[in-house]
């Protein structure tokens, strides 16, 4: 008689990557391919109460109320960029709130976008993510209204968020101006460490740090906007810091300029990215913008993939003059972004993008 237990082969952990071809904000469309799909839209008929729309690649549509009041209207969705499901629906939303943050608005509801292969995937691990994303909301004190659900092959998950500001505080990029500092609310390096997870070469300390990151919600932006001196404040996500400060040169006709000594990172990403940890969103955002980005002689090898790495809820850019500068680290401060930090500034010339040693 065999008295052998039979051995069960242990069922490997379900990981939400596995299942979407990219994750967060990497998942965006390159900016150059978007650039040809937007540009029928700007003949589009737009009433006089549009304050904001695409022509200058800001972070949210803004549309008067009245006198006193706009209404900011954003969405923002992707697939995981995370295994955990939780924190996976807890980095969507953050990034999704982030746009109104950086019009200088303040969130008044969401209504949540979700798109799960629901024959693959438990409903339980649906279910965490959307309690992730509640989560976030609860913490920026707004309502999930709503929403939206379908079965997809791929899992998604996003918010439309909406927000109020007063009509003269909101912070278009077309209005920084020639003089102003650049001003960076968080490190970068997500992407970078989001391949890494992929690849299962990011410690606990590195996901800690990862998450801790990309599920701070960016609430300086209503702070930063009462400042008259704030003139203009986007947020860094999927196209690098390379390509919003880009978008902040373009729409007010200025050349940006970024000093690469003074770029934050967060811990470990440069030796991640040496060990070849750079996401394919990188190189498709050099491909789309790099035209318009000078690269100083003397800058490390590893500038340019650090430069374009896709942010996933990524920090407040912010465009101040010189002498707001104290007030604005002071706000960021006050609300826990113990790593903002000056980064750049705007000069009068041909609007473009200059990244120095």
């Amino acid at each position: 008689m065999n008295t052998n237990t039979p051995q069960v082969e242990a069922t490997p952990p379900l990981r939400l990557t596995s299942f979407s071809h990219g994750g967060g904000c990497g998942c965006k469309i390159a900016p150059g391919v978007l650039s040809q799909i937007l540009r029928s839209s700007a003949a589009l008929p737009v009433p006089k109460e549009l304050l904001v729309g695409i022509e200058t690649s800001d972070d949210a549509a803004v549309y008067q109320l009245n006198e006193t009041q706009a209404l900011i209207a954003t969405t923002d969705f992707f697939m995981p960029i995370v295994d955990d499901p939780f924190d996976f629906g807890r980095i969507a939303a953050t990034n999704a709130i982030s746009d109104i943050y950086a019009m200088g608005g303040r969130p008044i509801m969401a209504l949540a976008l979700v798109a799960m292969p629901v024959n693959q995937l438990p409903l339980e691990v649906i279910g965490r993510v959307i309690e992730g994303g509640q989560s976030v909301c609860q913490a920026a004190g707004i309502p999930i209204a709503g929403g939206h659900t379908i079965d997809s092959v791929e899992p998604i998950y996003g918010l439309v968020v909406m927000g109020l500001a007063h009509p003269k505080k909101i912070r278009r990029n077309r209005d920084a101006r020639a003089g102003d500092v650049l001003v960076l609310g968080k490190p970068l390096g997500v992407g970078v460490m989001s391949a890494a997870l992929k690849k299962e070469k990011l410690d606990d300390a590195g996901y800690a740090r990862l998450i801790d990151t990309t599920t701070k919600l960016n609430t300086p932006g209503i702070a930063l906007a009462e400042l008259d001196d704030v003139h203009a404040i986007t947020d860094v996500t999927g196209f690098g810091i390379a390509g919003h400060t880009l978008e902040l040169a373009r729409g007010a006709g200025l050349r940006a300029v970024l000093e690469w000594p003074r770029i934050p990172l967060l811990p470990n990403v440069m030796s991640l990215a040496e060990q070849g940890f750079i996401t394919g969103a990188s190189r498709r955002n050099w491909e789309g913008y790099g035209s318009e980005v000078e690269l100083a002689a003397g800058l490390p090898e590893l500038a340019q993939p650090l430069v374009t790495d896709p942010q996933t809820s990524g920090g407040l850019l912010i465009s101040c003059a010189p002498d707001a500068v104290g007030k604005v680290l002071a706000v960021f401060r006050e609300q826990g972004f113990t790593e903002a930090t000056v980064v750049g500034r705007m000069e009068a010339g041909e609007p473009g993008l200059t990244v120095t040693p």
